[in-house]
């Protein structure tokens, strides 16, 4: 089974499950999502806001794929690229962080780490652009899959609470601490490879 990350462009936006694709309740404000909705413009608002921040800012959100198969994904920016961050009660994040706004893996992947895989894949992006932090508002409340990540998974990859609400808590994930633990692993595990020597194919007669 091959697994890896890929950035998410407008090449692959199609790649998302249906309802992700056309949905833009971060992208947009309520009440220009409401306008897109009655139009019904939303799948092309968000391709324009992906490619509009593609080209401003960079990487904005990436895919999980198991053999070939898109399997998840999770979607980050700042927060000046998205507008409904601001209607949360727990609003505003802070100016050091980046918003991670939604993930979500397929039912039929779940529990296989892919959710932790996609949050340390942003982390590690986001550090060597210079970033301190990753924030999220959570659902406290999470029943069945939506626009909101349950706060509970939120905590689970390594977010703590810095603004409580009994709905939509804001998290942080300090970025440094989560790469270095990476980092620390993989030089564990080289160290004790490179210790190992492997047994020859065949012996000499």
């Amino acid at each position: 089974m091959t697994r890896r990350l890929v950035n998410i462009t407008l090449d692959n936006l199609d790649e998302l499950p249906s309802r992700c694709r056309s949905c833009v309740f971060w992208e947009l404000d309520p009440v220009a999502g409401d306008r897109a909705a009655h139009a019904g413009d939303t799948a092309f608002e968000k391709e324009a806001w992906v490619s509009a921040t593609l080209l401003e800012w960079g990487s904005c959100g990436k895919l999980v794929q198991v053999d070939g198969i898109t399997a998840g994904y999770v979607g980050y920016s700042p927060p000046g690229y998205v507008p409904r961050s601001i209607a949360f009660p727990t609003s505003p994040v802070s100016a050091d962080a980046v918003l991670l706004t939604t993930a979500f893996i397929l039912p039929e992947f779940a529990g296989g780490g892919l959710g932790r895989m996609l949050i340390q894949g942003v982390a590690k992006d986001l550090t060597r652009r210079g970033v301190k932090a990753m924030e999220a508002f959570g659902d406290a409340k999470w029943e069945k899959p939506g626009c909101v990540v349950p706060a509970d998974y939120l905590r689970s990859v390594g977010f703590k609470t810095v603004r409580p609400h009994h709905r939509f808590p804001r998290l942080r994930l300090e970025l440094k601490s989560t790469v270095s633990w990476r980092e620390d692993v993989e030089v564990a595990l080289e160290r004790l490879l490179g210790s190992m020597s492997p047994e020859p194919a065949f012996r000499p007669v």
